[in-house]
């Protein structure tokens, strides 16, 4: 059996991609979601089932042997759990912007991240972001203008069909949402897509029925 343990749905960017990898695949998966940084989180953390991540989520296990615990490393364990035809655009030249997009998401966009922290249940009126954030924001529209220019065809994603390049980037869906944050006029279908889709509305739902507030994540930013 599949168990996938995840962090906090409103906050947890990374358990967020790592769900929606398992919840493409089309595969029964138990969900374990455990808050962070609660009194247990420390105590949590030296266990078991978190040793391999060093307590980072989300984990997934698969039995009792196989453990993955990085997001884009859970996507690529479904893609090729499902026959490697699910997660990538089957054009070569697509794939390979897809992956590339992916992977930069995986390692940028610091400033993005520590300034306007996940939170899709808070809605906050538009402020200037700081220069470093608009900088990570104008690259991110120039990765999504030129995959929906090449490869978007008719669809209404990335790369024409939701892939894993839509699922690495959803949590910066949420965040342009979130914070009210300027994006290119193009963007705006596509965000409206990705906050539709199906396995979206399932995670936002859960996340509001979440009773847990963790305070450092309910800060509006302050204008500059």
């Amino acid at each position: 059996m599949l168990k996938l343990i995840l962090g906090n749905k409103a906050y947890s960017s990374w358990s967020l991609r790592g769900w929606l990898a398992a919840k493409h695949s089309g595969l029964p998966f138990e969900e374990v979601v455990v808050p962070l940084y609660d009194a247990e989180w420390e105590a949590r953390r030296e266990g078991d089932e978190f040793a391999p991540s060093s307590g980072k989520v989300p984990i997934l296990w698969d039995g009792d042997d196989v453990v993955v615990w990085d997001s884009l490393a859970i996507v690529e364990y479904f893609n090729e759990k499902t026959g490697d035809d699910r997660y990538w655009p089957t054009d070569p030249a697509a794939r390979a912007m897809a992956r590339s997009m992916a992977a930069e998401m995986h390692a940028s966009y610091a400033a993005l991240r520590k300034k306007h922290p996940m939170n899709v249940r808070q809605v906050y009126e538009a402020k200037r972001p700081d220069d470093d954030v608009l900088a990570d924001l104008t690259r991110i529209m120039e990765l999504w203008a030129q995959a929906r220019a090449r490869f978007g065809g008719d669809g209404d994603f990335l790369f024409g069909q939701w892939s894993a390049a839509d699922m690495m980037f959803a949590p910066v869906v949420t965040r342009i949402i979130t914070y009210s944050l300027p994006i290119a006029r193009f963007a705006t279908g596509y965000i409206q897509s990705v906050i539709a889709h199906p396995h979206m509305q399932d995670w936002i739902a859960g996340a509001q029925e979440e009773d847990w507030v963790l305070e450092q994540y309910e800060q509006e930013p302050a204008s500059v």
